[in-house]
Parts: C-alpha cells; sequence; structure tokens
C-alpha cells in the first residue's frame, strides 16, 4: 500500500500539516499516522458519504439558488497550544470592543457625541434599535462572537500586542 502522501506537493503558501516536504508538523503526527493507511478511494468515499450525510439533514448552504451540502475537511484542523492561545486573546479583545461600543451606543453615546463615529452610521445602521436605548442587558453581555480565521497566507494573525 503507497502513503497516500507520497505524491502530495507542498504549494507556495502555509501548509497545515506540513512544514517541509515529508516533515509532518509536531501537532499532525497522529492525525498522519491515522491518514497513512487510507487508500485515496476511500477517502474520496468517505467525503462523498459526509457530503450526502449533510445534504440529508439539511446542513447545506445555498450558492447561486443552489443548495450544497456544508464543506467539512476529513482531515481536522489541529491548533496547538501557542495558536489557540493567539486566538483566545484574540476573541477576547475583540468581544471587549464590541461590548464597549454596544455599550456606548445604547447609552451615553460618547463616540458619536466626540465626533469619533458619525451619527449617521448608528442612526442609518438597520440593526439599531432605537426602543433598547437606555436598556442594559442581562449580565451586561449584548454580543455574540465567531471563530477567528486566517490570513490569506493560511497563518494565524500574528500581533504584538497582547489582548
Amino acid at each position: 500500500m503507497a502513503d497516500i502522501f507520497d505524491a502530495y506537493a507542498l504549494a507556495d503558501a502555509w501548509d497545515e500539516m506540513f512544514e517541509r516536504p515529508g516533515e509532518v508538523r509536531t501537532a499532525y503526527e497522529p492525525v498522519l499516522a491515522a491518514l497513512q493507511p487510507i487508500e485515496p478511494a476511500e477517502l474520496r468515499f468517505r467525503a462523498d458519504q459526509m457530503a450526502r450525510a449533510f445534504t440529508d439533514r439539511g446542513v447545506t448552504y445555498a450558492f447561486a439558488g443552489e443548495e450544497r451540502p456544508w464543506p467539512l475537511d476529513l482531515v481536522p484542523r489541529i491548533l496547538d497550544a501557542l495558536e489557540w492561545d493567539l486566538i483566545q486573546r484574540g476573541v477576547a479583545q475583540r468581544v471587549r470592543a464590541l461590548e464597549a461600543y454596544l455599550a456606548d451606543a445604547y447609552g451615553p453615546c460618547r463616540a458619536f457625541e466626540d465626533g469619533v463615529v458619525p451619527w449617521r452610521l448608528l442612526l442609518n445602521s438597520p440593526h439599531f434599535h432605537r426602543a433598547a436605548h437606555g436598556v442594559e442587558p442581562p449580565g451586561g453581555c449584548a454580543s455574540g462572537t465567531s471563530p477567528g480565521s486566517r490570513t490569506p497566507s493560511r497563518r494565524p494573525p500574528r500581533t504584538t500586542r497582547s489582548a
């Protein structure tokens, strides 16, 4: 049985699994060990099965009027502790900033009064609800958040500031 990665050529871009040809990143060693015994045809079959299961269960999105299964890679993305810490701190920082903005927009409006943010952005926003002005959300939390992303080079964004 041939190793499915024998003919794998690294692109001139970030690769999640390989540092360089034939050199797997430490965090991906268990993933590589699990994938190596699987034939490429079997991986394609499993990916097709997953797509069918998603479609059958309505885990889809619409694009150009066509329902498509939600894309999910069979190979998990592994985040090491350093990456996870960076993401966690970045998300926490952004949530604090968003919460401060919402508290101001629905409270004293200092950023608007001081001209930092134009009033028209707030007052013309379909997401601003005037009736909620002055209302403090339970627990003080008015927002939700989503996972971070990667840069076009697929590297996690780097920052020199702490959260």
